[in-house]
């Protein structure tokens, strides 16, 4: 019965993509072809909910289809108009949908920074597109050594999002490893914590700086797999029994709001000092997680 239920379950995530992603796409024409802020002010709404019904029917799809069981332990007063960072570590691509679930209508329409090369998904890049997701280059260290242009591409690319997200509600999220752990990466990168990756802080510290006070919180998510790290076959095989979340509200400390991360090395020190304490503590609660203990 396997591949019966994921050729059935397959034709019903496609099936709610297609009926929620054209009217988006018709909604995000009319805002571009028609530039006036009028336009636009109605049409933020109405795109933000297409999307939140969108994730909620596969939200209600992995409820009903599944028996994952998502644990949440809160340390947070979430608001629906709030402007929020998210923090999260990575592992699976099912953390897009355990951070839809533990998020969607609680907290602001949360938008991702993607690669450039995402846009060309079907359907669905056109759907980020039209829901102001930020495209990045993501260039590796080789490249930007030989082409140091390339690293203010993606400096400007951030900052042009977040004065979009200035004058909204806004949840922006970024996965501060920049890649999916796995045991042969943590391996390479010699990583001083037992269940992550290295954060990288440039990206976390580009937001800060414009965004300025226009975000009032960080929220640090810890997402947890007791059965190992799943694929999503693995979700849609209700193969993932479980999944342990640790959601923490942060104050943005006042320093890390003002600085130059690219050209002030003292400056760059201390966020990234401050990035690698966040990083140990979220290492302990991945640990208390996966062991199920009490927070």
């Amino acid at each position: 019965m396997l591949p019966l239920r994921l050729v059935l379950l397959s034709l019903l995530i496609a099936a709610n993509t297609v009926l929620h992603v054209l009217p988006l796409l018709l909604v995000a024409l009319v805002k571009a072809l028609l530039p006036f802020e009028r336009v636009r002010r109605a049409s933020n709404p109405v795109l933000t909910g297409l999307a939140e019904s969108w994730i909620g029917v596969n939200n209600w799809m992995m409820g009903r289809f599944t028996g994952t069981r998502v644990d949440v332990q809160e340390d947070a007063v979430l608001q629906v108009d709030g402007h929020y960072l998210v923090l999260a570590n990575h592992q699976s691509w099912v953390d897009i949908l355990v951070l839809q679930k533990v998020f969607n209508r609680r907290i602001p329409l949360l938008r991702f920074f993607l690669k450039r090369q995402l846009f060309w998904v079907p359907l669905l890049g056109l759907a980020w597109w039209a829901l102001d997701f930020p495209f990045m280059g993501r260039y590796t260290p080789k490249q930007v050594a030989r082409r140091p242009e390339l690293a203010r591409r993606d400096t400007e690319a951030t900052r042009r999002a977040c004065e979009k997200f200035r004058a909204i509600p806004v949840a922006i999220m970024n996965f501060v490893e920049g890649t999916r752990f796995t045991p042969g990466k943590h391996a390479t990168q010699g990583a001083p914590y037992r269940h992550l990756l290295k954060p990288k802080s440039g990206g976390v510290a580009f937001v800060l700086d414009a965004m300025g006070e226009g975000l009032h919180a960080i929220l640090d998510v810890t997402i947890a797999y007791p059965g190992g790290r799943p694929s999503m076959m693995d979700l849609l095989a209700d193969r993932v029994p479980a999944v342990r979340v640790h959601l923490r509200q942060r104050p943005i400390p006042d320093e890390l709001l003002r600085g130059d991360y690219q050209n002030d090395r003292a400056f760059r020190a201390r966020f990234q000092q401050w990035m690698n304490g966040l990083w140990q503590e979220k290492d302990a609660d991945m640990a208390r997680l996966l062991a199920d203990q009490p927070a």
